[in-house]
Parts: structure tokens; sequence; C-alpha cells
């Protein structure tokens, strides 16, 4: 079996097949990272571990031209596009047509684990976080890699090539300024 990197490399160029061995070998890790997003959410996504998983798949596999240097890389942009899977669903439940009332959720994910989700504050801290990105990429990308990603600090430092106290360091940071953003 080919080293996980040498078929990240070989699916950014193109190879199909290459691309369905990386989520063979992967599959785990990216039904551990739906399974946290799916617990964060509770009962919102109206989607299962299988489909979010693959639902993410779909979208990476239309993702031309993207590479990744390794699993984590990998991983990390599959949180990403978690991220935006789960966003869609709660702009489509929002919509008039549709409506929506569930319960707020929080930024504490010691916290979240245990309490569902509003679709308003889900697009609150979305947008948020698109406001911290423009202030710093690199907490945005913390808060993203490790709330919506469920990454452990020590993947989210070796993804991004820092500390793991860097890390920590970020998350506080992060979580400060989403809270004051919140609170608006």
């Amino acid at each position: 079996m080919k080293d996980i990197t040498q078929l990240l490399h070989e699916a950014g160029q193109g190879d199909r097949s290459a691309a369905d061995q990386v989520v063979a070998q992967l599959y785990g890790d990216l039904q551990r990272l739906a399974r946290q997003r799916i617990r964060q959410a509770g009962e919102m996504t109206l989607l299962d571990t299988t489909a979010l998983v693959h639902e993410a798949w779909l979208r990476l596999a239309g993702a031309q031209g993207q590479t990744f240097p390794d699993r984590r890389h990998f991983l990390a942009y599959a949180a990403r596009t978690m991220r935006h899977v789960v966003i869609d669903l709660v702009r489509a439940r929002q919509a008039e047509r549709r409506g929506g009332d569930q319960p707020d959720l929080t930024l504490n994910t010691a916290v979240v684990e245990g309490a569902p989700q509003s679709d308003d504050h889900i697009l609150r801290v979305h947008e948020a976080l698109e406001e911290l990105a423009t202030i710093d990429a690199r907490l945005a990308q913390v808060v993203e890699m490790r709330y919506f990603g469920g990454l452990l600090e020590q993947e989210i430092a070796e993804a991004l090539g820092v500390t793991e106290r860097t890390i920590q360091r970020d998350w506080q940071k992060a979580r400060i300024l989403l809270s004051m953003s919140l609170k608006d």
C-alpha cells in the first residue's frame, strides 16, 4: 500500500484512483471529524456521520487543483469542508419556507458536546469566524480546525507548523475575540 503523502500528491495531479485510496485510508479519520461535528450540531444537521463524510468527499473531489502536502493538511481541509456542508445546511433550513427554531450553542468545546446548537448561532459563529480571518487568519484557522473539525491541539500545531503552546494561546485569543463579536 502506498504512503498517504504520495497518494495525496498523485490525487492532486488528477489521479482518481489515488484520490479514492486516500479516502479509503483516511475514512476512519473523516468519520471521527464528522462524528465530532454532528455531536456539536445536535439534531440540526439532518445528516448522519456517513452522509456528512460522503457530502464532504463529493466537495473535496470537486476541488480542482487542490493539493495537500500530507495527511494533516488533508484533514484540516476536510474539516473546513465539513464546516461548509453544515453551514450550507443551516442556511437552507433558515430559508423562510423552512424555518427552524433550535436551542443555542456555546464556544466552549468542553460544554458543546452535550448542547445542541441553533441555526442562528451557528451562522453567527461562521460570520464571526470570517471577521476573525480578516484580523488574523491563523486564529480563524485554529478555531475552524478545533471547533468545526474536532482536531486536537497537537494535530493543529503539526498541521500549521507551530508549537502546541502557540495553538493554546491562539485558541484563548480567538475565543475572546469571537465572544466579543458574538455579543453584538
